[in-house]
């Protein structure tokens, strides 16, 4: 009895033990987070996880020892109940139970989950029991296939989003040409003053004028004229402005 007992206790200390390193690189953890987050790095984040597993894999090592009992076995019976502060159970409970009460020791001696928790963990374990272990295999190798699939695009994005960060821009315009364009634009710089060759009228330079319109169609009528004495034959245009004219005689 008494060898059980000092096994029992070797394996508690040792427990706690690992429990506290636990606890100190979790806290660690968690101020760098709340502190230092505008300090903190990828790199840095992932020497805490990894501290943090090879911890919970040693508890998990101490918890299956062959020499390690098993808790489970053991029952815990609160010997002393008061609604009064405990100087003593606060201080090893760094502050969290300041009472040994009615109130808290379901919470604190709890060793099964809620029933709720504990049905639907009931249900799952179910489930998974009437499922064949061929199934079984093909939803892990389909699921593997899935995950690789997404890990394999999350690197091409990676690599892809990092040559394209090295890779300078290709530049697609002209800035000299951009630049003269919206100055010719806005204040006409460049264009120069053309104007067409010729006689202009009273009004506007630069624009025919009225005589110039009439040269040009009476060149038209002794063309179309001079086609008419070739072929023996009024053209059709004269002889609908002829039509035309006897239709609607000049009026002064």
């Amino acid at each position: 009895m008494q060898r059980e007992e000092k096994q029992l206790e070797a394996s508690l200390d040792a427990l706690l033990s690992q429990v506290a390193d636990l606890k100190n690189s979790l806290g660690s953890f968690i101020y760098k987070l709340e502190n230092e987050y505008d300090r903190l790095t990828w790199p840095s984040v992932l020497d805490s996880f990894a501290l943090l597993s090879g911890q919970l894999n040693t508890l998990n090592k101490v918890l299956k020892h062959e020499k390690t009992p098993l808790f489970r076995n053991q029952v815990i019976i609160p010997l002393v109940l008061s609604p009064d502060r405990d100087e003593d159970l606060m201080r090893q409970t760094e502050g969290r139970v300041p009472v040994f009460s009615h109130e808290v020791v379901p919470d604190h001696l709890r060793t099964k989950p809620d029933p709720e928790v504990e049905e639907q963990e009931k249900q799952l374990t179910t489930d998974a029991a009437r499922i064949g272990a061929d199934v079984a295999q093909k939803q892990i190798q389909s699921l593997n296939k899935m995950c690789s699939n997404l890990l394999e695009k999350i690197s091409k994005e990676e690599r892809e989003s990092e040559s394209g960060g090295l890779r300078p821009n290709k530049q697609t315009f002209n800035p000299a040409d951009t630049n003269a364009l919206v100055a010719a634009v806005a204040f006409g710089k460049g264009l120069s003053n053309w104007r067409p060759s010729g006689s202009s009228g009273p009004g506007q330079p630069g624009q025919p004028g009225a005589g110039t319109i009439l040269a040009g169609a009476s060149g038209l009528q002794q063309v179309q004229m001079a086609q008419a004495g070739q072929t023996g034959k009024m053209p059709s245009g004269i002889k609908t402005n002829i039509k035309s004219a006897s239709m609607h005689p000049y009026q002064r």
